[in-house]
């Protein structure tokens, strides 16, 4: 059996997890463990009047009760934003101070204020209660429409207008005058619902000082551990690089939220030192809603001119951005360089302008959240094409085919240039899979039944493996976004592969193993995969944006390319033959067309016992690379939803879903489809069942799942998986990154079919069976009094 590429491998980590045996942070246990609980404000926005820490210093088990005030007189940085975006007049962004703890004010709540440290988890909660803080409440703005008002309290006293950024994105004059021009305008107003992103390890950090060698580790639930060390030592000065390691263990689901560096970890470390204990937290499922980076959360209104043939002659969009109150790392990229630069989705659209706000808000900050500002894109795009098709008595499928790019590679007038794709194909896959021609039948069947059918489409195109160095640079990205790897060949030819990308539940231990298995001829069970510790793998840049395959992967290839040639000179020097003539298969190093070889193993042995090496080469089989992508890849697809709504009550079943993805090359297809299967059960929980809630005093209505609707397994369908196939030119393995894909073109698909269902194109998300049940009812009036 073919375990290499495009072979449906068992995952070989799934051992470990499905036997209970995986190692998560709050799986740490370390000598002197003590336990941190956060202080935290209950009011969204006030000034902190005073800290009385006296009973809880008296608790039983009570270590230390530490404040603000305490952290930043050590010296302690505030949180930063890695990506600094002007404003479209030239100005910097607005960024207020985000102390880990708050000292003078607090701006959401969950705001955290103190720590307490004891000895058992409990004792630290019951003394937490203990801490008397005095508050001074101050007037609140929970929403970005609430911020804009006149007269809106300042969320950061920088911050006039409470406007982190006004940015633009292409010829705002020439878009105007093509819409000035169309035969027809459609014009939307979409809230894209905000949303928590609840992965099943809630995040934990474990912090360790050892005084003697004046070192600090850490571990922690990171996507990119690599990262957090940089950004804890050089921006937040918590301890110098080299005297910081930062491991991040098996990590239970990440989906962008584990991309940044919290107020926790931070807190930990600095107590560690101050208390010379270690010190562990892990949240609950309260304290994740009212601490984990958000998502989503745009108002927008856009409007989308087409000519007397239904083309495309201009799309402008205003876009209002709620940030929550303070800058997460990624946060001002999100909604512009990750959101506006693909409003063209797949179309051929000459003539682009987006504008964006970002706002501060009393809320919980927002970040990138799996998809990271191209699924607010797609829903955008792809609702307005549904409803420009049903405006025009077009069939939504042919107004989508009379736009699609058809040849590349293609310039968006908004900075990305597309390499290669086949929309046109994707679009024909997906309705042959989901047999578009039958649904009259199945429509008809099931109103004899007295529901509702409706069929919706989504074609979603995404930016991936987001690079290169030097244009993420020339925006204002503070980091490079290349990734290193290691190929360590052992002297019995066992192979190591060091990454700088992590696992979070995307099977990396399997499918990087196929490419190496393949590459020399091995069982992968001779390969292992290490990564997520930073005194293990010399610099990564982790996992997000679906860049572990582009990115990670093709880093491994260079490495590989250097080991190989390596390996062919070995044998060659031993076998006594040219280079040219040597081959690598089926676990042998051939001289081709003879019967002399050197088994695999054999070459590493001669590699490290460097008895007969050609004259001036080291001994050792190990290599390095870093790989820097000359493009983002476009993953792109044709999702194509069909639901059934009962009237008398509003509930929605989504009967058939069925997604045509073009990833270019597929390592290994069953991972793949469980990625598009666990982003799919997200886009239908964002378009059906999620969303976060606050009243205007900034209080959390849904801070628990009594409150927040997560989906559930009969919310979510079988689905159908097809896969569509262009090459990738960008990169060696020709791959585009699949982990997203769910989670930017479900939402708009379902939408859209609902929406057909009711006749009532006026639904945001969540389509929860309330706002179904009104929206149909809406529909229904004018019939009513006609």
């Amino acid at each position: 059996m073919s375990t290499g590429i495009g072979a449906r491998v068992k995952r070989k980590e799934d051992k470990r997890f499905i036997t209970g045996q995986g190692r998560y942070t709050d799986d740490v246990r370390v000598d002197n463990q003590a336990y941190a609980a956060f202080v935290r404000s209950s009011h969204a926005h006030a000034k902190v009047v005073s800290i009385d820490k006296s009973e809880a210093e008296a608790a039983e088990g009570v270590i230390a009760v530490l404040d603000g005030h305490q952290l930043t007189g050590d010296g302690i940085g505030n949180l930063i934003c890695g990506w600094a975006v002007s404003s479209k007049d030239g100005s910097p962004m607005n960024m207020g101070p985000w102390s880990a703890l708050a000292t003078d004010r607090v701006r959401y709540v969950g705001d955290a204020v103190a720590v307490v440290i004891a000895e058992t988890k409990q004792q630290a909660r019951d003394a937490a209660e203990l801490v008397a803080v005095e508050y001074e409440e101050l007037p609140v703005v929970a929403s970005s429409t609430a911020a804009l008002e006149d007269g809106a309290v300042q969320v950061h006293d920088n911050a006039p207008g409470n406007i982190v950024f006004d940015w633009e994105i292409g010829d705002e004059a020439a878009t105007d005058a093509a819409l000035a021009g169309a035969a027809h305008i459609t014009e939307m107003h979409v809230v894209n619902n905000r949303l928590s992103p609840n992965p099943m390890e809630p995040r934990s950090a474990v912090a360790i000082y050892d005084s003697a060698e004046d070192h600090y580790t850490l571990y922690t639930t990171s996507q990119n551990p690599h990262v957090a060390r940089l950004v804890l030592s050089a921006f937040y000065n918590v301890a110098p690089e080299h005297k910081l390691r930062v491991i991040a263990p098996d990590v239970g689901g990440g989906f962008g939220a584990k991309i940044y560096i919290y107020p926790e970890e931070i807190t930990c470390l600095w107590a560690s030192m101050k208390t010379g204990r270690s010190v562990k937290w892990t949240a609950d499922r309260s304290e994740a809603f009212v601490t984990d980076a958000h998502g989503r959360d745009h108002v927008t209104h856009a409007r989308m001119g087409f000519d007397a043939n239904g083309k495309i002659v201009g799309f402008k969009v205003d876009t209002h951005a709620n940030l929550g109150a303070y800058m997460s790392l990624f946060s001002s990229a999100t909604p512009t360089y990750l959101y506006a630069t693909l409003l063209s989705g797949q179309y051929d659209i000459q003539n682009i302008y987006g504008n964006v706000k970002g706002i501060y808000t009393n809320t919980v900050p927002v970040d990138a959240y799996r998809g990271a500002g191209r699924p607010e894109a797609t829903f955008l795009v792809e609702r307005t094409m549904e409803t420009a098709a049903r405006e025009m008595g077009m069939d939504p499928a042919e107004l989508r085919r009379r736009n699609f790019i058809g040849s590349f590679p293609h310039q968006t007038p908004v900075i990305m240039t597309y390499d290669a794709g086949d929309f046109a194909g994707n679009l024909d896959m997906g309705q042959a899979a989901a047999d578009v021609a039958g649904f009259p039948a199945r429509k008809a069947e099931a109103a004899s039944r007295g529901k509702l059918r409706g069929l919706g489409y989504s074609c979603y195109i995404e930016a991936c493996g987001i690079a290169p160095s030097a244009a993420v640079g020339s925006l204002g990205a503070g980091v490079g976004l290349w990734e290193s790897a290691e190929v360590r060949v052992n002297p019995v030819g066992t192979i190591e592969i060091l990454t700088g990308s992590h696992s979070h539940g995307q099977g990396h231990e399997t499918t990087f193993a196929q490419i190496v298995g393949e590459r020399f001829g091995l069982p992968i069970e001779n390969v292992s995969i290490v990564h997520g510790d930073t005194d293990k793998v010399q610099f990564g840049m982790g996992t997000y944006g679906s860049r572990s395959g582009a990115v990670g992967m093709s880093a491994i290839v260079k490495a590989m390319d250097k080991v190989e040639a390596k390996v062919k000179k070995i044998a060659a020097h031993v076998l006594e033959a040219s280079e040219d003539d040597i081959v690598i298969e089926g676990g042998a190093v051939k001289v081709a067309g003879t019967d002399k070889q050197m088994l695999w193993h054999e070459v590493g042995l001669a590699a490290y016992t460097a008895h007969n090496l050609p004259a001036g080469m080291e001994p050792g089989l190990k290599e390095t690379a870093f790989y820097d992508p000359v493009n983002f890849t476009f993953p792109a697809g044709c999702y194509i939803a069909e639901v059934e709504v009962d009237p008398e009550t509003g509930v929605t079943k989504v009967i058939q879903f069925t997604a045509a993805d073009d990833f270019g090359t597929v390592i290994n297809p069953m991972i793949v489809e469980g990625q598009v299967h666990g982003g799919a059960a997200q886009g239908i929980g964002q378009a059906m069942l999620e969303g976060v809630v606050y009243d205007e005093d900034g209080q959390l209505l849904t801070g628990s799942y009594m409150d927040y609707c997560m989906p559930r397994a009969d919310d979510v369908p079988f689905y159908r998986i097809e896969h569509n196939k262009t090459i990738c030119p960008g990169n060696p393995l020709g791959m585009k990154g699949c982990g997203e894909a769910g989670a930017i073109g479900t939402p708009p698909a379902i939408i859209n079919a609902i929406t057909d269902a009711i006749g009532n194109n006026d639904l945001q998300m969540p389509a929860t069976p309330l706002k179904v049940w009104t929206a149909l009812q809406a529909a229904q009036k004018p019939m009513a009094a006609e």
